[in-house]
């Protein structure tokens, strides 16, 4: 840890914190003048006023005085959407990746994981991408069990977003060749699984590329469904004239949301125009677009919990963790996918001799 001040980290707590320069000014009752000569590093705040400034945004003084952090480029980033999110919105979330980036730095350092396996398939077609990554990972046309599981063998770090909003669905970049994918815990099983493979189809086919705008998405978008639902086994399963609770049977065969399997149906040409959007306004009076009927089971990181299963043995607290990252012990729970510590982890003192997670 440094002595001195590091002005980038107060930039980062207060995006993580959504809080403006003249908010936090007032809340420590100094001037906006001084706040933003401590934010641009020309001049070092007192003791006092860094304490003030860690209490009012919930993290301890040591942070203020950590090294340089990973920054993630917006420009690296694809957001779903972009359209719906605030910049307060967008970095609060880029920060919390910025923290993640930092744990996973420090796990690398501890375990063995799986390597990048992703290709480069930028000049695939959504769909042939599709059909090669199912060829590639030997998946054939059977629906694929767990997405998250599957991109982590893979070697993409899958971490959880906590935020308390919808606006922020999902996010992906590479880091160093290494590919990494913040799913939302706010939304539907269906529609995290979905966001999963949408993830993907940019890392495949937007690598090189600035990943904005919206027909980027579209592409990702007609990725996933391709992904997660095959063309040969939707029209061996496709129903003529389908009713929707026939529909929200048979989406569970792909663990897909109704919504998702109705544009797919629509898009392979299986019902009609007038079909597609008949069924669209009834999902909407149903209210399936904000409840998905007949859940399933959320995905969660299996990496993430063999991890902080070993290190629960070795005596290795989270709040080990996060003393030693100089992080509040809720943002490294907010990226855990809510795993629960065993009470008893406290009290196991033997040293850590970590060295492979299979």
């Amino acid at each position: 840890m440094s002595t001195e001040f590091n002005p980038d980290r107060l930039l980062l707590a207060m995006a993580r914190r959504k809080m403006k320069l003249k908010e936090l000014a007032a809340s420590i009752d100094i001037s906006t003048r001084s706040l933003s000569l401590y934010k641009n590093g020309h001049e070092e705040p007192s003791i006092t006023t860094i304490e003030k400034i860690a209490n009012c945004l919930g993290y301890a003084t040591s942070f203020f005085y950590g090294e340089q952090l990973e920054a993630i480029e917006v420009d690296s980033v694809s957001f779903r959407s972009m359209s719906k999110m605030t910049a307060a919105k967008r970095n609060a979330a880029l920060a919390a990746g910025t923290y993640a980036l930092a744990f996973n730095q420090w796990m690398e350092g501890h375990f063995q994981l799986p390597a990048s396996n992703i290709p480069d398939l930028r000049e695939a077609s959504p769909e042939a991408a599709a059909d090669l990554i199912r060829n590639k990972w030997s998946l054939g046309e059977m629906a694929i069990k767990n997405m998250v599981h599957l991109l982590e063998s893979k070697g993409v770090r899958v971490f959880s977003l906590a935020e308390n909003n919808r606006e922020v669905d999902a996010y992906s970049f590479w880091k160093d060749e290494r590919p990494f994918v913040f799913l939302n815990t706010m939304k539907s099983a269906e529609r995290s699984r979905f966001d999963a493979a949408h993830e993907l189809g940019h890392l495949v086919l937007h690598k090189h590329a600035s990943p904005s705008g919206r027909e980027i998405e579209i592409e990702a978008d007609r990725f996933a469904s391709a992904l997660l639902m095959p063309a040969g086994t939707v029209k061996t399963s496709a129903i003529k004239f389908p009713t929707l609770d026939q529909l929200i049977k048979l989406k569970k065969k792909w663990s897909v949301s109704v919504a998702a399997l109705v544009r797919r149906l629509s898009d392979l040409g299986l019902i009609t125009e007038w079909h597609y959007r008949s069924l669209s306004i009834e999902m909407s009076q149903r209210g399936y677009f904000k409840q998905e009927p007949e859940g399933t089971k959320r995905e969660t990181s299996l990496i993430l919990d063999k991890v902080m299963l070993a290190l629960w043995k070795e005596g290795i607290t989270r709040e080990a963790i996060a003393k030693e990252l100089l992080l509040p012990v809720p943002e490294i729970s907010s990226f855990l996918f809510d795993l629960q510590e065993p009470e008893s982890s406290s009290h196991q003192k033997t040293k850590p001799n970590l060295s492979l997670v299979n």
